[in-house]
């Protein structure tokens, strides 16, 4: 019956043995794997990846290991605060803003096992899956793939279907979801929800607009990061777009993202799992038009998000020396304000342009540390 997803969905339990034996085999994955787990024969992990029967069991043997030695050596830990969820034991679709291609769904999956919970299925472009086994590794990984780049029939064809298989894993298999707010993430930390993964979201389910956004229980998520190792990456795409407004990222450019932002330091980092918002859409207007809906279901997820932010030192030290002003000289010490001055110079210093616009570069680094306060300013207004 669920034949059509198959080209997009996670394995089943009982495809693993094929899949692990695939991967084993692959030159690429081995050698991935090793400096995963440098002290660990191969051998060993393959036969421990041959042992485990689910998918949850891989992730709890590999990713959850992974994931905790990243908090540990890559942040000052993570958090999660998940109490404004009436009912935990519910399938949830978490919309989030954007912060790592990797942790933002393996940080929460790790916490929400830390509570006794399931992992989360993952939303995953499919311009990430740049080598076989990465594809391969990603659906053991409880991921589904978001085909892109199609050409605009196929495109449409491609999210109903997308959508239609995320109806089915949050109604009939009670699983949780994942998705990002946006293609791809905001470079400078002004988080918007784009209305197309709503509009993406509503093709599946039965009756109306609001029926079918009620059916996916949307939970608007938070993630706060003190310091975002891609910051000068950011910073330095910002300008290169400046001057050459024609300019791409390469594989290449993907990986050194992904790989700093796997390992770079983040400081402290804290996830905020709003209400689910069906409450909200219960009292909108079902005669209103289809666009305007969109839009204002887009607005009220991102007040969510935006009330979640866990504020920094460093989100208050950077709108006052964009501002060139002391307004919130309040939330911050003058250490505060030295070390973040002093991070902020080391990172500018990584960027390697040869016409370096200094200037620029600080500027839009500060924007990205100050777009959350002013955000978050805003939302707790209303």
């Amino acid at each position: 019956m669920y034949d059509e997803f198959d080209e997009i969905r996670p394995y089943h339990d009982e495809e693993l043995p094929e899949v692990y034996e695939e991967l084993i085999a692959d030159p690429a994955f081995r050698q991935v794997a090793s400096a995963a787990f440098p002290s660990v024969p191969f051998e060993m992990l393959a036969a421990k990846m041959r042992s485990c029967k689910t998918k949850l069991e891989f992730q709890k043997t590999f990713g959850y290991a992974i994931m905790k030695d990243i908090m540990q050596k890559a942040s000052d830990g993570v958090t999660l605060d998940n109490d404004s969820l009436a009912d935990k034991t519910k399938s949830y679709t978490y919309i989030s803003n954007h912060r790592d291609i990797i942790l933002d769904s393996g940080f929460l999956s790790v916490m929400l096992v830390d509570q006794g919970g399931d992992t989360v299925e993952i939303a995953i472009g499919d311009n990430l899956l740049i080598y076989p086994w990465i594809k391969r590794l990603v659906r053991i990984n409880k991921s589904f793939i978001v085909q892109r780049g199609l050409p605009m029939r196929q495109m449409l064809e491609s999210s109903a279907r997308m959508s239609r298989y995320m109806h089915y894993t949050i109604s009939q298999k009670k699983q949780s979801i994942w998705i990002a707010q946006r293609e791809g993430r905001a470079k400078d930390s002004d988080d918007r929800t784009q209305d197309s993964v709503l509009k993406m979201l509503a093709i599946g389910g039965e009756g109306d607009v609001l029926d079918r956004l009620m059916e996916m229980n949307i939970a608007p998520l938070s993630i706060s990061y003190e310091f975002d190792p891609c910051d000068f990456l950011k910073a330095w795409e910002f300008q290169l777009k400046r001057d050459h407004p024609d300019y791409k990222k390469s594989t290449a450019d993907d990986l050194k993202n992904m790989q700093t932002g796997l390992f770079g330091y983040k400081g402290r980092v804290h996830f905020h799992i709003a209400s689910c918002i069906n409450d909200l859409l219960a009292g909108l207007d079902r005669k209103m038009p289809r666009q305007e809906l969109f839009s204002t279901v887009s607005a009220m997820i991102d007040r969510e998000i935006h009330r979640g932010y866990r504020l920094y030192p460093c989100n208050y030290v950077a709108a006052d020396l964009l501002a060139g002003t002391n307004v919130y000289a309040g939330h911050y010490t003058t250490d505060d304000k030295q070390k973040f001055e002093s991070y902020l110079a080391s990172q500018l210093s990584r960027i390697t342009l040869e016409n370096k616009d200094e200037a620029f570069l600080r500027t839009k680094m500060l924007e990205m540390y100050a777009n959350p306060l002013k955000n978050h300013l805003k939302a707790m207004e209303v």
